[in-house]
């Protein structure tokens, strides 16, 4: 397990000073997946609560969807691509083996002055990275980093397999982290946890070097995502609810100090069964998993976009941002807004 400090004041600060998403145009309902595969809308929204999920159409990729959120922050920012020092992009759905995403995206922005990578760690990709763009500015070593959340999970997923197909769609968010000297606001305590172990909860297994590209697969699937729903559900409750307790622990919070609760939005029965454990009221628990279905890594950024835009995040706010994924992998971000 790796944490930082929950500290209020002194020394630099990581703030969040703007924020974008980018979702694909074409919409996959439960309606459509039920002439797909055996299931049908009640089926699936009782078990997920998902309706609808968002699908890469031609020439829509990781990159092009980071890039465009990565627009938006920056312009929500009042910042050019030039002020960016670092990039660090979160997907498990790269635009290609290699460069890293995070290259494309520096690139299309014209981000000349920021060096750039990828990190994989799926849904907590963006909790990951933010917590890594967090340490590079409270020291002092840069002004302005970009982080960003993209996928494109319907490239890995098996449209045959109804226990993963009704999951997940694609799309991108981004933030720009900011140092500001002093001050109240701004990323007070991150932690990330991990357990290799359970690998085999949620995995896609090709191409790598276990199952290269160039051989045969003895099981075609292996190129298509593969969860186990009953594990990762117990699993996830009980992560999220362990790490919510901890930020609070270690900022000297009650429950009652949090005025938003976003959520990795990977089931909404996962969600709210995290909320009802931690007494969080409805009021204060985000879910937008109805309109998008589970986008990885993109999700949580695109819920805070969501959050900013509309009000639900005003200043002054204490915010959590939680998740837990493939890996297994779990962290979250307390921010002052």
């Amino acid at each position: 397990m790796s944490s930082m400090n929950c500290s209020a004041s002194g020394g630099y600060r990581a703030v969040i000073t703007g924020s974008g998403s980018a979702l694909p145009v074409k919409e996959l309902s439960n309606e459509d997946l039920s002439k797909m595969v055996e299931t049908n809308d009640d089926w699936i929204t009782t078990r997920t609560g998902i309706k609808y999920r968002r699908i890469a159409g031609e020439g829509e990729t990781t990159a092009s969807l980071a890039t465009a959120a990565a627009r938006k922050a920056i312009e929500a920012a009042g910042i050019t691509a030039a002020d960016i020092e670092l990039i660090v992009l979160g997907t498990i759905t790269p635009e290609m083996v290699f460069p890293s995403t995070a290259c494309f995206v520096q690139d299309a922005l014209g981000a000349k002055n920021a060096w750039a990578f990828d990190l994989s760690a799926a849904c907590s990709g963006f909790i990951y990275s933010l917590s890594i763009a967090q340490q590079f500015i409270e020291t002092g070593k840069y002004k302005t980093a970009l982080v960003i959340g993209a996928e494109t999970l319907s490239r890995i997923t098996d449209y045959s397999d109804r226990t993963s197909c009704i999951l997940f769609g694609d799309g991108a968010g981004a933030v720009v982290l900011q140092r500001a000297e002093g001050g109240d606001k701004g990323i007070m305590y991150s932690t990330m946890s991990a357990d290799g172990s359970g690998w085999t909860s949620l995995n896609c297994q090709a191409f790598g070097s276990r199952y290269p590209s160039g051989k045969e697969l003895e099981d075609p699937k292996k190129k298509f995502m593969t969860i186990n729903g009953r594990e990762v559900y117990q699993l996830a409750v009980r992560r999220i609810v362990e790490t919510v307790n901890e930020c609070l622990t270690k900022c000297d919070m009650k429950i009652g100090d949090i005025d938003m609760f976003v959520s990795h939005q990977m089931n909404a029965r996962i969600i709210e069964s995290a909320a009802k454990r931690l007494e969080v009221p409805d009021s204060k628990v985000f879910v937008n998993i109805d309109k998008y279905g589970n986008t990885s890594a993109a999700s949580i950024p695109i819920a805070l976009d969501e959050c900013l835009r509309s009000g639900r995040i005003k200043s002054p706010s204490n915010v959590i941002l939680v998740t837990f994924g493939a890996g297994l992998t779990w962290g979250a971000n307390v921010i002052k807004f």
